[in-house]
């Protein structure tokens, strides 16, 4: 099974187009998308799922029972969040504990370490898990973070690990990341395979492709640059890529006409069918590259 995680530094580039592109010319029944961007998921407007099955996410939150709490503050020096605070005074009448849930991480630390068992855990939603297909056949997931949630890592990880079950007859899994370079970011790249990087050729592109291309080299992952709307700005994006030993995959023109029939909902190979070989030859591309750095078949 193949992961392939199509990402960017920056918002905007291009990083929906390519991955619902990419799904589409690949086998229907071997292959799944996955938007991870879970604070603005969009690919579902282009896919069209029609979806079968939800799941709540949830995270932990400390709950203290006070008549329990002898104030040692044990748990306000363990936690590295600063999600429990214990304020001690003279007066034990005006000791209190306070929880702050959206610094809280749900590691489960306090509760863990309090003598008094004073702290226990409750559930509370950020977020919701979808999945299904498009008319087409294409197998579809996505993650939502509730509004007002925090931290969009733990919804990212429960997305990944719930359309991973029992799900091994798939031969490619597409992971549509959020932009960036931020613990979201990290969580969706975290074990692919393989990494697209999207950019675009301004000054603005270029900045956050470097910043990408150090997250990428961290975590030693193989990758290759697509650069959307080519034909503006200049040749730096070339520069780099040719200084990191990053090949340049695909170049997809600043066309009015691309632009249109994005904004209406179109994917790019349906749109213009003169890009599925191009599509199906970056998939040929990565796999080789992927071969090359794990050895594969040598």
């Amino acid at each position: 099974m193949l992961h392939i995680a199509v990402a960017s530094g920056k918002g905007g580039t291009g990083k929906t187009t390519i991955a619902t592109s990419l799904a589409q010319v690949l086998p229907i029944g071997k292959t799944l998308l996955v938007d991870c961007d879970v604070e603005a998921p969009n690919a579902h407007l282009f896919i069209n799922p029609i979806f079968t099955a939800t799941k709540e996410v949830t995270k932990n939150i400390p709950v203290v029972d006070k008549s329990l709490c002898d104030y040692c503050g044990l748990c306000s020096d363990a936690c590295k969040f600063n999600a429990i605070s214990v304020i001690k005074q003279s007066s034990s009448s005006d000791q209190n504990i306070l929880v702050f849930p959206n610094l809280c991480h749900a590691c489960g630390v306090c509760s863990y370490i309090c003598p008094q068992n004073a702290i226990s855990e409750k559930p509370e939603k950020i977020g919701k898990l979808s999945k299904g297909s498009s008319v087409d056949g294409l197998d579809f997931a996505n993650g939502e973070l509730d509004i007002g949630a925090p931290d969009a890592a733990p919804v990212i990880h429960a997305l990944k690990k719930w359309v991973l079950q029992g799900n091994s007859h798939y031969d490619t899994i597409i992971l549509d990341s959020p932009p960036g370079a931020s613990c979201s970011v990290v969580e969706t790249i975290r074990g692919a395979d393989f990494v697209l990087l999207v950019t675009e050729p301004t000054p603005f592109g270029l900045h956050d492709l470097r910043i990408a291309i150090k997250l990428i080299k961290d975590l030693n992952l193989p990758a290759g640059i697509i650069v959307n709307r080519d034909g503006i700005g200049n040749n730096d994006v070339d520069k780099l890529g040719k200084e990191e030993e990053i090949p340049i995959l695909l170049r997809i023109p600043m066309e009015r006409e691309i632009a249109s029939a994005l904004s209406t909902g179109k994917t790019l190979v349906s749109a213009f069918p003169k890009f599925q070989a191009a599509f199906k030859n970056i998939f040929q591309k990565i796999n080789e590259i992927y071969r090359k750095a794990n050895k594969v078949g040598k």
